[in-house]
Formats: structure tokens, C-alpha cells, sequence
């Protein structure tokens, strides 16, 4: 692997992990008063351009940190929804 995926790998792994756990804060307490429903869904869309355009450049730590951090913005996009 050379450097530069590495650094894209750990760049995507810090900024995805950093979601993490709000998620499961979230998920615990069934609660997302203080998220901006607004901000759940510019950055889901934000994430999936970044993803198809990861997919159409053929730059694998750009597809995986974003179609993780998409589905991490999906469950909690679903709990902000279910539970309002």
C-alpha cells in the first residue's frame, strides 16, 4: 500500500470513528433533541456524493470511510425520525 492510501485509510477511519459514538449515544437513550434534523441530511447527501465519487475515481479509502459513515448517518437519521 502506498502512502498516500495509507493516509487516506486513516484519515477516513478517524473522521468515521469520530461518529461513532454519538450513534450509539443515541441508540442508548433513543434521544436526538440536539441533533439538526437539517445537518443529518446535508451531510448523508454530502457522504453519498463523496462515496459515488470515491466509486468513479476508483479510490477505495474514500468508498469505505464514506459508505461506512453513511450507514452510521443512516441509523441515526432513523432514530432522529422514529423517536421526534
Amino acid at each position: 500500500m502506498d502512502t498516500i492510501t495509507m493516509v487516506g485509510f486513516i484519515a477516513g477511519t478517524l473522521t468515521t470513528v469520530a461518529y461513532v459514538p454519538q450513534v450509539i449515544r443515541s441508540w442508548k437513550l433513543k434521544e436526538t433533541k440536539d441533533i439538526s434534523l437539517t445537518m443529518l441530511v446535508l451531510y448523508a447527501v454530502g457522504v453519498s456524493l463523496w462515496f459515488v465519487y470515491g466509486v468513479w475515481t476508483n479510490a477505495l479509502p474514500i468508498i469505505v470511510a464514506n459508505g461506512i459513515s453513511l450507514v452510521l448517518i443512516l441509523v441515526l437519521l432513523g432514530i432522529k425520525l422514529r423517536y421526534r
